[in-house]
């Protein structure tokens, strides 16, 4: 593609110290490609670990689909599910189908109160589909009897209470009649076990119990609130969605994990398009200053093209050259960015605990972002294709001023000389 002697001239020009590589403008250049890639890779090396982390707990927990009815409670539960679980698109998609009795209370103990979940599920059916990483203290989740509860590590610390200590639940919503009106519903139950998912809303606001335990504190006798269904591919709800609709009576309503968290995933996805845009920048500018520097380069060289030109090189050549020589920035800078962007996106949970030990400042709360760690996920295709993008733009900013050189007109330059 390229001869030995435009190789050769080019990278010539590239080592001036004058005008070539070792101009600042150059450096300015080559910095900011760096950068601006190091930054895109770690940026949507994060959002994307943001995406799959959420998914995996906040949809792992709650269920890909789920099935609600109007009335607010689902009756003969096992019937539905026997029938769900008959229906060859549901039997083929779904991996497991858990009903779940749910309602909020406020949990108080050591004169210490928050408000919580409460979510009754089979104890088996929680410990299967417990995340991957989640830590469990205490009693092992299948031996979970009635009357005992698992309740959020963060949870169990604010009301400061320890294994085998008693925790009120009091709710409005599952409220006794009396003779003086409505009371709410108190009720003790001891802590045996906590768990620790790394995610805050979770391991701060959640308390789970056996279905039959939720069912008498709600006080919905032996229904339950929903069903979960979870799926080989979580992405792909629509086939079961449309089966479901198809299969359950009047009256059912069904949702995937996008309805249920549409707000939160659009604006992660709006979220992630705009900083790639907005980082883009990054890279243009540098692409910007590498038009610069080669415009100063062609006016500095025109004496030596136009002798280059009368000792036969073509324009042809004479544009390939300065091609060559602003693309070469463009490739070293992409490929310096790319190596310090993986470091960092593999490493961005130490580097994050080191400044916020320098700082002294907490710099990813969890109670805000969810998470308890930084998230990171690098994708290889994404690497590739934003130092790819970034070598094109540099690619780009060199066409005007190989153009420029290759139109210099050696007669009258060599005449002015």
């Amino acid at each position: 593609m390229f001869s030995k002697l435009e190789r050769k001239i080019a990278f010539r020009y590239l080592s001036a110290k004058k005008r070539g590589f070792g101009s600042v403008v150059s450096w300015v250049s080559l910095i900011g490609i760096m950068l601006g890639v190091a930054t895109l890779i770690v940026v949507m090396s994060v959002m994307g670990g943001f995406h799959d982390t959420l998914l995996s707990r906040i949809v792992g927990m709650n269920g890909h689909v789920v099935v609600y009815h109007q009335d607010g409670a689902i009756q003969d539960y096992d019937f539905l599910i026997d029938k769900m679980k008959q229906n060859k698109v549901v039997a083929a998609n779904a991996v497991g189908i858990v009903p779940i009795a749910e309602g909020q209370v406020m949990a108080t103990a050591n004169g210490n109160n928050t408000g919580a979940m409460i979510r009754g599920i089979r104890m088996s059916d929680l410990a299967a589909k417990t995340v991957t990483g989640t830590k469990i203290y205490g009693k092992a989740l299948d031996k979970i009897t009635d009357g005992e509860l698992v309740a959020g590590a963060s949870l169990t610390r604010a009301l400061h209470v320890g294994m085998g200590d008693n925790i009120s639940l009091v709710s409005a919503n599952a409220a006794t009649p009396t003779p003086f009106g409505s009371m709410p519903r108190i009720m003790a139950y001891p802590v045996m076990s906590s768990f620790f998912m790394g995610m805050y809303e979770y391991d701060s606001g959640y308390i789970f119990m056996p279905l039959e335990t939720a069912q008498k504190y709600l006080n919905i006798g032996e229904a339950v609130t929903h069903i979960d269904l979870f799926l080989k591919d979580p992405e792909d709800t629509t086939e079961v969605r449309d089966a479901l609709a198809t299969l359950l009576p009047t009256g059912f309503v069904v949702r995937d994990w996008r309805d249920l968290n549409r707000g939160f995933v659009g604006a992660l996805q709006v979220e992630s398009n705009v900083m790639f845009l907005i980082l883009m920048l990054i890279v243009i500018v540098a692409a910007f200053n590498i038009v610069s520097s080669l415009v100063m380069l062609v006016k500095d060289k025109s004496k030596d093209i136009a002798v280059l030109r009368t000792f036969g090189v073509s324009r042809r050549s004479m544009m390939k050259i300065f091609i060559l020589s602003g693309t070469s920035i463009g490739v070293i800078g992409a490929s310096f960015g790319t190596v310090f962007g993986v470091l960092i996106a593999i490493y961005i949970e130490p580097i994050r605990q080191f400044f916020q030990w320098a700082t002294g400042r907490d710099l990813f709360p969890a109670e805000l972002y969810y998470l308890s760690e930084l998230p990171s996920k690098l994708v290889p295709s994404t690497v590739v294709g934003i130092a790819i993008l970034a070598i094109a733009l540099s690619f780009l900013a060199t066409l005007y001023p190989a153009w420029k050189a290759a139109s210099t007109d050696p007669v009258e330059v060599l005449r002015n000389e």
